[in-house]
């Protein structure tokens, strides 16, 4: 959940920055003020979580070299600037420079109140896309997203990393919602390409006019630059390549060709075919196919990976319950075993849909996680399973590692606590523990 926006208040006059202050703090914000541009500065960094209010006459460092100041640091910080009667020209100037937007004393509260709303939420917007892309050229972060210790899971996580340090164009196939998109992320980020460009273009979201265009070129006059030319040096993802018409999969192979080794851009294209009749290889011409397919990744349906399915259910449960503001729906063992036996063929895309509504259900005191896979099978009688049985020993265990990892959780690693909720002892839940891959240290 997003954190609380700051307002910076800086003005020399006691009195106004203090009534400033009140009102906002009134309104909901949470504030600060400093007495000169001077002091302000001291705090102020690229990542400020916030914005600033400024008076422009000030003594020292007035208000329009404070704004310079700030828009040296960062750009895109808003800076709302206050001014005087009769110096409505100075705030023109300072909108030129890049403030925010200006208020001429005596201002309207209110209106103090609806820019500050506005700003913030503008600011909000920029430090979550900063950290959306950090996270994303963060190879340690993004892997961490990649849940499970399946051996399906951990074949996968080897070749990412095998993969990524490679510099050959990638091929990723698999069903829908098994998270193809976030693997070409994983592999963009583990990679030397990971300070550089990453450009997704979703193939199946243009008619072929407009898509040649996005892809090659030449652009309009209100359309970004061609994809090829705007991950020069980066990395190219192309999702649904199969949606590429045969001119378009001429052309970029030619594009390919003229540029001779992956060392310029490198592509990853995502092959999203779900009709058994046909597959990538049959959808492209043969040299392109070859060509990208050269690294290929297969990405393991959810049904295949085990006890991960309950790994990701819990993980999902707490985040939509944190979210939602309730407690996460605690899972029987019957219900573990129904996870771990549905067939999923959404994947973990209905897996996220099942474990938001879990928690809704939840927070209303209503419905069960059978019911819940009672909608998502075609038999409405009982929940859908796989065709493929397993040992009963399978069920168990994972059953039984989500209820130590929960419990774990619930008690932020207090190994007393765990051991008198589950009746264990020491000895015997350390060995489980051990077992499982759990570490107390993980919950602290």
């Amino acid at each position: 959940m997003s954190k609380a926006m700051k307002i910076a208040i800086v003005d020399d006059e006691k009195d106004m920055r203090q009534s400033i202050s009140q009102w906002l703090a009134l309104s909901g914000f949470d504030t600060e003020t400093f007495a000169s541009a001077e002091d302000a500065l001291k705090t102020m960094t690229a990542d400020y979580p916030g914005i600033i209010v400024s008076d422009i006459k000030m003594p020292g460092m007035d208000g329009m070299q404070f704004l310079r100041k700030m828009k040296g640091i960062d750009s895109s910080l808003p800076v709302i600037m206050i001014t005087g009667h009769g110096d409505v020209p100075m705030a023109v100037e300072a909108m030129r420079i890049g403030a925010y937007d200006f208020l001429e004393k005596p201002f309207n509260p209110d209106r103090m109140t609806e820019l500050a709303k506005k700003a913030t939420n503008a600011r909000r917007l920029t430090l979550d896309a900063r950290a959306l892309r950090r996270e994303l050229s963060d190879g340690s972060a993004i892997m961490k997203k990649l849940i499970g210790v399946s051996p399906a899971m951990e074949r996968l996580k080897e070749d990412i990393l095998d993969l990524g340090q490679s510099d050959g164009h990638v091929l990723i196939e698999g069903e829908t919602g098994t998270g193809k998109t976030l693997i070409a992320h994983a592999l963009h980020a583990v990679s030397a390409r990971a300070n550089k460009k990453f450009v997704l273009l979703a193939c199946a979201a243009y008619d072929e006019d407009s898509l040649t265009r996005r892809l090659f070129g030449p652009v309009r006059e209100d359309e970004p630059i061609p994809a090829m030319e705007e991950a020069r040096g980066g990395t190219l993802v192309l999702e649904d390549i199969e949606a590429l018409s045969p001119a378009q999969q001429a052309r970029l192979m030619t594009a390919i060709n003229e540029q001779g080794t992956p060392s310029e851009t490198r592509i990853i294209a995502i092959c999203n075919l779900q009709e058994q009749d046909r597959t990538c290889e049959s959808s492209l011409r043969a040299d392109l196919f070859y060509r990208l397919a050269a690294l290929r990744i297969t990405v393991p349906p959810l049904r295949a990976r085990g006890e991960d399915i309950l790994t990701l259910f819990t993980s999902l449960t707490e985040q939509f319950s944190e979210e939602y503001g309730c407690d996460a729906p605690q899972v029987n063992a019957q219900e573990a075993a129904q996870l771990l036996q549905a067939p999923w063929p959404g994947n973990v895309r209905q897996l996220i849909n099942v474990a938001e509504r879990a928690v809704l259900q939840s927070r209303r005191g209503s419905g069960t996680i059978t019911s819940l896979l009672m909608n998502d099978s075609d038999d409405t009688s009982r929940p859908a399973m796989t065709t493929e049985g397993k040992p009963l020993k399978e069920f168990v265990e994972a059953f039984e590692r989500m209820l130590i990892d929960n419990t774990m959780r619930r008690h932020k690693g207090s190994i007393v606590s765990v051991m008198d909720e589950l009746c264990l002892p020491r000895r015997t839940l350390n060995e489980k523990m051990a077992k499982y891959g759990l570490q107390r240290a993980d919950y602290l």
